[in-house]
Protein backbone atom coordinates (compact mmCIF):
# COMPACT_ATOMS: atom_id res chain seq x y z
CA UNK A 1 0.00 0.00 0.00
CA UNK A 2 1.00 3.64 -0.85
CA UNK A 3 2.51 5.66 2.04
CA UNK A 4 3.04 8.97 0.22
CA UNK A 5 -0.31 11.56 0.23
CA UNK A 6 -0.08 11.85 -3.64
CA UNK A 7 0.20 8.02 -3.93
CA UNK A 8 -2.66 7.08 -1.81
CA UNK A 9 -5.08 10.01 -3.59
CA UNK A 10 -3.07 8.14 -6.98
CA UNK A 11 -4.65 4.80 -5.53
CA UNK A 12 -8.39 6.46 -5.38
CA UNK A 13 -8.22 7.94 -8.40
CA UNK A 14 -7.28 4.35 -10.35
CA UNK A 15 -9.95 2.80 -8.08
CA UNK A 16 -13.04 4.84 -9.15
CA UNK A 17 -11.62 4.55 -12.89
CA UNK A 18 -11.64 1.15 -12.96
CA UNK A 19 -14.90 1.01 -11.59
CA UNK A 20 -16.27 3.17 -13.78
CA UNK A 21 -14.31 1.38 -16.98
CA UNK A 22 -15.73 -2.10 -15.55
CA UNK A 23 -19.02 -0.44 -14.69
CA UNK A 24 -19.38 1.03 -18.87
CA UNK A 25 -18.08 -2.89 -20.02
CA UNK A 26 -20.13 -4.73 -18.15
CA UNK A 27 -23.25 -2.75 -19.52
CA UNK A 28 -22.55 -3.18 -23.32
CA UNK A 29 -21.58 -6.58 -22.46
CA UNK A 30 -25.19 -7.11 -21.08
CA UNK A 31 -26.35 -5.16 -23.83
CA UNK A 32 -24.70 -7.91 -26.78
CA UNK A 33 -26.11 -10.87 -24.81
CA UNK A 34 -29.43 -9.33 -24.86
CA UNK A 35 -29.21 -8.70 -28.83
CA UNK A 36 -27.80 -12.14 -28.95
CA UNK A 37 -30.95 -13.69 -27.11
CA UNK A 38 -32.78 -12.09 -29.95
CA UNK A 39 -31.30 -12.90 -32.70
CA UNK A 40 -31.51 -16.17 -31.94
CA UNK A 41 -35.11 -15.95 -31.04
CA UNK A 42 -35.78 -15.38 -34.84
CA UNK A 43 -37.56 -12.33 -34.54
CA UNK A 44 -36.45 -10.35 -37.48
CA UNK A 45 -38.46 -7.25 -36.65
CA UNK A 46 -37.33 -6.95 -32.78
CA UNK A 47 -33.97 -7.68 -33.97
CA UNK A 48 -33.43 -5.10 -36.35
CA UNK A 49 -35.04 -2.33 -33.66
CA UNK A 50 -32.95 -3.85 -31.18
CA UNK A 51 -29.92 -3.15 -33.88
CA UNK A 52 -30.19 0.44 -33.33
CA UNK A 53 -30.27 0.34 -29.73
CA UNK A 54 -27.02 -1.71 -29.78
CA UNK A 55 -25.18 1.02 -32.33
CA UNK A 56 -26.16 3.14 -29.73
CA UNK A 57 -24.47 1.64 -26.57
CA UNK A 58 -21.42 0.83 -29.06
CA UNK A 59 -20.81 4.63 -29.96
CA UNK A 60 -21.51 5.36 -26.03
CA UNK A 61 -18.73 2.62 -24.84
CA UNK A 62 -16.21 4.30 -26.98
CA UNK A 63 -16.94 7.92 -26.22
CA UNK A 64 -16.20 6.67 -22.59
CA UNK A 65 -13.61 4.80 -23.62
CA UNK A 66 -14.38 1.53 -22.61
CA UNK A 67 -13.98 0.29 -26.36
CA UNK A 68 -11.62 1.64 -29.14
CA UNK A 69 -13.35 3.01 -32.23
CA UNK A 70 -11.87 0.63 -34.33
CA UNK A 71 -13.38 -2.08 -32.16
CA UNK A 72 -16.44 -0.59 -32.22
CA UNK A 73 -16.88 -0.64 -36.10
CA UNK A 74 -15.72 -4.71 -35.95
CA UNK A 75 -18.64 -5.18 -33.80
CA UNK A 76 -21.23 -2.91 -35.89
CA UNK A 77 -20.27 -4.80 -38.54
CA UNK A 78 -20.32 -7.89 -37.34
CA UNK A 79 -23.55 -7.51 -35.75
CA UNK A 80 -25.17 -6.10 -39.13
CA UNK A 81 -24.02 -9.14 -41.04
CA UNK A 82 -25.43 -11.43 -38.08
CA UNK A 83 -28.74 -9.36 -38.32
CA UNK A 84 -29.43 -9.60 -42.17
CA UNK A 85 -28.25 -13.03 -42.29
CA UNK A 86 -31.42 -14.13 -39.93
CA UNK A 87 -33.71 -11.72 -41.84
CA UNK A 88 -32.97 -13.55 -45.22
CA UNK A 89 -36.09 -15.91 -45.25
CA UNK A 90 -34.91 -19.72 -45.88
CA UNK A 91 -35.97 -19.98 -49.38
CA UNK A 92 -33.57 -17.75 -50.80
CA UNK A 93 -30.33 -19.58 -48.53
Amino acid sequence: MANHASALKAHRQSNRRRNRNRNNRSTLRTALKKFSEKLNSGKSEETAAGLRGLYSQVDKAVRKGALSANAAARHKSRLTRHCNATSVPAAEK
